[in-house]
């Protein structure tokens, strides 16, 4: 299973080290860069809930095994892109039906996962399972920048050896397979992927549409008005809906899902983020910046163990707290020493937010998943995957946004400074602090020359100005933070008993 969703992990930061030369060799512009990137993370958000869904109709050894076998397939396609009109198109189809493939495989090695192991062991195998895959996140970039080196299309081959392992370590596992005789909810599954597509779609283009553009709100407000009817179509449906909404009243799943979803708002962007930051204001290559993003990690990997041992002694609610107030101080000095430039002044502050990271996401996850009803393990995975891809979104969107102004603001300040004043200097700093945050479209017309002569003038002012823009942003993840330690409060505490655990004899 681990090897299974490596693949899903590292794809989702893989490509983007790869853009220039994607985008160099197939003469795309950057808004189809971009899409490149997006159509993979559209497509895991809006079908994780049907995937996990389908995990406990059809078997979670099948679907896992249908899933990489998608995965693998469009990752092949991916890479025999034609050099013509048509590669665009063709890299934006097989990214989606890449994502879908996720989709259909996370959720279902997951709930295998769960499946196998006895309540009082599950905490520290899951952990293994969020430690190590949550760690090879931040392996995409390293691995992309080296197989670039070589050619880009290599980003998407190097997935085939591994799905072929994860194939072959499948079937000698000989996992059982406990399909359920029930009907699939195909409306409520057409229902949440338009509304988690749309919601998304509008918090990915945010930044390219503008917050003021009414398609931005369009899709936010129409995604998430489709998910509440979705909500109310799952309450009408007696038989077999796609989820089950009792779950939600069992009030430490839903103090387990807040918590997975302020927390994620921080965990995924900061890997954009922060490598964007080494590489403009540390003046980092992007394998150096990978480098430093393992900082991070080197808190992430011991605590991510930690917290599933306190989880199998203690229950969830403990390592939640301690690893939300350890992120929010952790972000919190990170933030503070972020304008030093300097990793030697930083490392200590970044292994605390890895570290507080690593405590709760096993512990949330695993719990959540331990109150599954009638061991429909594929649906809850669903659902608290489905929220931490959401939670990602609206991170690096808003997050996103955040960056964009207060750069703009700074170098304006910086224009101002040095004699550069009027109308044209606003757009002009805008034009630079989209270019350094990668928000920028290359197709827009004018400024270029401007822009590209301020940097080389004042490179020095413009590295201290992104890193205070940057600053600002992790304050607001360790914000975050402070919210998913308040959540955490909602936990009741302890464990779930034996008693509860349906799979438990069912698995032996």
């Amino acid at each position: 299973m681990l090897f299974a969703v490596s693949m899903t992990f590292i794809d989702q930061t893989i490509v983007a080290i790869a853009a220039p030369e994607i985008s160099d060799e197939l003469s795309l512009s950057s808004s189809g860069v971009q899409w490149i990137v997006n159509a993979y993370l559209l497509s895991l958000a809006a079908f994780f809930a049907l995937g996990g869904r389908l995990s406990d109709l059809y078997g979670h050894r099948r679907v896992m095994l249908i899933g990489t076998v998608l995965f693998v397939v469009s990752s092949a396609l991916c890479g025999f892109v034609p050099d013509d009109s048509f590669a665009q198109v063709w890299l934006v189809c097989f990214r989606a039906t890449q994502g879908l493939g996720a989709a259909l495989m996370f959720p279902a090695a997951l709930a295998v996962v769960v499946a196998v192991f006895p309540l009082e062991r599950r905490g520290s195998a899951l952990a293994l399972f969020f430690g190590l895959s949550g760690g090879l996140t931040a392996v995409g970039p390293i691995l992309g920048g080296w197989l670039t080196s070589w050619t880009w299309r290599a980003i998407f081959w190097v997935n085939i050896p591994v799905a072929l392992i994860a194939i072959v370590l499948t079937l000698l596992a000989r996992i059982r397979d406990e399909p359920r005789r029930e009907t699939l909810d195909v409306t409520g599954a057409v229902l949440v992927a338009a509304g988690m597509g749309l919601s998304v779609l509008g918090l990915m283009q945010a930044s390219a549409w503008g917050w003021s553009s009414v398609a931005t709100w369009a899709c936010i407000a129409g995604g998430l008005l489709i998910l509440a009817l979705f909500v109310r179509v799952e309450l009408r449906t007696t038989r077999h809906p796609l989820i089950t909404m009792a779950v939600f009243r069992d009030r430490a799943f839903v103090a387990d899902n807040l918590v997975l979803f302020f927390a994620m708002t921080a965990f995924v962007p900061v890997f954009f983020f922060a490598s964007v930051y080494a590489q403009v204001s540390l003046s980092a290559s992007p394998n150096e910046a990978g480098i430093y993003m393992l900082v991070f990690f080197a808190g992430f990997g011991v605590a991510s163990q930690l917290g599933g041992r306190m989880l199998d002694t203690r229950g969830a609610k403990h390592p939640m707290l301690l690893g939300t107030a350890l992120g929010a101080a952790g972000f919190a000095l990170w933030a503070h020493r972020a304008t030093e430039l300097s990793l030697n002044d930083q490392w200590p502050y970044i292994v605390m937010a890895g570290a507080g990271i690593g405590f709760l996401l096993s512990p949330a996850s695993t719990d959540a998943v331990n109150r599954a009803l009638s061991a429909s393990y594929g649906e809850v995975t669903g659902i608290t995957q489905t929220l931490r891809n959401f939670a990602a979104a609206v991170g690096l969107a808003v997050f996103g946004t955040v960056l964009t102004h207060v750069t703009t603001d700074r170098v304006l300040d910086t224009f101002e400074r040095r004699g550069f004043t009027g109308e044209r200097s606003a757009e002009v700093a805008r034009r630079v602090a989209e270019s350094v945050t990668g928000h920028g479209d290359e197709s827009e017309p004018g400024g270029s020359g401007a822009v590209s002569s301020f940097m080389r003038e004042t490179m020095d002012a413009v590295r201290m100005d992104f890193a205070e823009a940057t600053q600002v942003v992790f304050a607001c993840m360790a914000g975050a933070m402070a919210l998913a330690f308040l959540c955490a409060h909602l936990h009741p505490g302890g464990r779930v008993g034996d008693r509860e655990d349906p799979a438990r004899h069912s698995n032996k």
